[in-house]
């Protein structure tokens, strides 16, 4: 039995080939709107407006929630940014980062003529896409706050720095799988919609990896022992590498072929007993 499968594509075009109704839970983070370069001309996230990249959002959940169960859940982080008119900064939403490309760093320089935006709007885009999966058919059951333990340090003088990312929980139906007591708070209580969580200790290679510890959470709450989970932006492996951990099954799927050599070399190192596919 292969405990995690990891495909190189498109995921509009993977989604297609997995079995309807087979996935147990999705567990992802897209690429951000505007912020990084992932060396592919097909990349979600370098759209000329946002509007595409939240209709883009959507169809590819669309084909996720074709491959659910019927009690299946999808645990969404999206990131924000600032709509701008000149700068990137060094840090933040807009950084001027090492792997995005001059055409993305120019993109953040102008407001985008939508939603009507102005210079310095903060653009929205977590809840602009959570409303229109709601619209298109998802219910949204939940919004997490994600508090960073280590937040990236912004170099900003008129707003509090951003230390939080959403995290958005759907269901494909009323009735949903979700344990409530496979993760508790300290004093037994219900787990409460904030979540205060650090980064990995050690680097990836991918340049946006999101904690292992966030992707074990949403698995434990929204699956059992032997389910198969979804990542159609697997980057690093990381949600594959939780799902190992948990005794569940995983598909992952990675546009560029060097991040999936970096999850299939992270996956070897840090779980060797697992069953690996790449495809």
């Amino acid at each position: 039995m292969t405990n995690i499968q990891i495909l190189t594509g498109d995921c509009l075009k993977l989604l297609p080939t997995l079995e309807e109704s087979s996935i147990q839970s999705c567990i992802t983070s897209p690429p951000y709107w505007g912020l990084r370069d992932y060396d592919h001309d097909d990349q979600i996230g370098s759209e000329e407006s946002p509007i595409e990249y939240v209709e883009n959002l959507v169809s590819v959940f669309r084909e996720v929630r074709r491959t659910l169960k019927a009690d299946g859940t999808v645990w969404l982080n999206v990131g924000d940014g600032y709509a701008r008119n000149g700068g990137t900064g060094s840090c933040g939403p807009n950084a001027a980062v090492g792997n995005t490309k001059k055409m993305i760093q120019r993109r953040n320089c102008k407001v985008p003529e939508c939603w009507g935006l102005k210079d310095r709007d903060l653009i929205g885009l977590p809840w602009r896409v959570a409303f229109a999966l709601q619209n298109d058919g998802w219910i949204l059951r939940s919004h997490i706050t994600w508090i960073k333990k280590n937040a990236m340090p912004e170099s900003v003088r008129n707003r509090p720095s951003n230390a939080t990312e959403s995290v958005f929980l759907f269901s494909k139906s009323p009735s949903y799988y979700y344990d409530r007591n496979a993760v508790r708070e300290p004093t037994g209580a219900n787990l409460r919609n904030y979540w205060i969580l650090g980064p990995d200790s050690s680097r990836s290679g991918h340049p946006a990896t999101f904690p292992k510890e966030l992707a074990a959470r949403c698995i434990l709450l929204g699956s059992r022992e032997g389910d198969t989970v979804l990542d159609p932006f697997g980057g690093s492996a990381t949600t594959g590498l939780a799902a190992g951990e948990l005794n569940r099954k995983a598909v992952l799927m990675e546009l560029n072929p060097s991040y999936v050599q970096i999850g299939l070399t992270r996956t070897e190192n840090l779980q060797p007993a697992l069953q690996l596919q790449a495809g």
